[in-house]
């Protein structure tokens, strides 16, 4: 049997005319997103399908907009491929919440709750607290670590080998990019986002996040599921409850997670959703890992792809 592993993207995927294919050709996408409007109260699907992209990047909507079309991407491939069940699931930041809701451990409305908390109290927090990151290329992740000493910044995300990010204010950023520079850094890349993400900076986020995950209903994951903080694979709701808090504030361990993936013996995986930067992280990390992608009606019509990854 071919086990498969689903993956999904976080903030920094989305694009003005994200699944609009899917709406327009599958029932089971459209109503995804029909399902959203109506519980959100305002038209996600629109902001997905005509922006404008000053509306999509924002934390606010990206987020929402990410899960939604990941998660109508995912509804039309099993309304298509109705034999191939999730063998595992990760989900990179926000990607987790999608991941979750695969694994049918938390539901599609209380994750899109979830989400608008989420990213409502992370915008505050970036406005509360201001600050940004910065993305380093070609510098292990020990040097990357005396970088954030030196600088006073922290790691936020370790997503390949050679490419890890850093948060935190401002002026710990603009310190840690000379910084990265002198110990080796092939490149520094100064990231246009809201805030200082997955750094004690969003702790007024956690806090809030926290208090919406204690009225969730949360059940062991009915597959394999692999989180952001630990890189470990979990099934207790409660430890779930915790991580997608502990998230906000803890680095994304990308790199561990996909070891994870592969020490379940999971050589192929469908990268579910907008973009396709998971299939690169992949590539550069476990590149023995097969990664297909569906984010639009055209990756579904790739039957010999499709037929390759079904489970027999």
């Amino acid at each position: 049997m071919n086990r498969i592993g689903f993956l999904f993207p976080g903030q920094g995927a989305q694009y003005v005319g994200m699944g609009k294919d899917i709406f327009e050709q599958s029932p089971a996408g459209r109503k995804v997103y029909e399902t959203a409007d109506a519980l959100l109260g305002y038209s996600i699907s629109k902001i997905c399908f005509e922006g404008p992209e000053s509306e999509l990047t924002r934390t606010l909507y990206a987020q929402t907009a990410i899960f939604v079309t990941s998660m109508a991407a995912f509804e039309a491939f099993r309304e298509k491929n109705p034999g191939i069940q999730p063998a595992l699931t990760a989900g990179l930041s926000l990607g987790e919440f999608t991941a979750l809701t695969v694994a049918e451990s938390i539901s599609f409305e209380d994750a899109l709750r979830l989400i608008k908390v989420r990213a409502e109290s992370m915008e505050e927090a970036a406005s509360q607290n201001p600050g940004t990151m910065a993305s380093v290329l070609g510098l292990e992740i020990e040097k990357c670590r005396e970088v954030a000493r030196e600088s006073g910044c922290e790691i936020a995300n370790l997503n390949t080998p050679e490419q890890t990010v850093l948060s935190g204010s401002r002026e710990s950023i603009e310190r840690a990019c000379p910084i990265a520079e002198a110990k080796g850094a092939k490149r520094v890349i100064p990231l246009k986002v809201g805030g200082a993400f997955h750094s004690s900076l969003m702790r007024p986020a956690q806090e809030k996040l926290e208090n919406a995950l204690k009225s969730t209903t949360i059940h062991a994951p009915k597959c394999l599921f692999i989180p952001n903080v630990t890189a470990q694979k979990v099934m207790e709701p409660d430890t779930i409850r915790d991580l997608l808090a502990k998230q906000l504030t803890s680095s994304v361990q990308w790199v561990m997670t996909l070891a994870a993936v592969k020490s379940e013996g999971i050589l192929t995986c469908v990268e579910m959703g907008p973009g396709k930067v998971l299939k690169g992280l992949v590539k550069k990390c476990q590149p023995e890992i097969k990664v297909f992608n569906v984010g639009s009606m055209s990756d579904l019509a790739q039957e010999d792809a499709l037929r390759s990854i079904s489970n027999p």
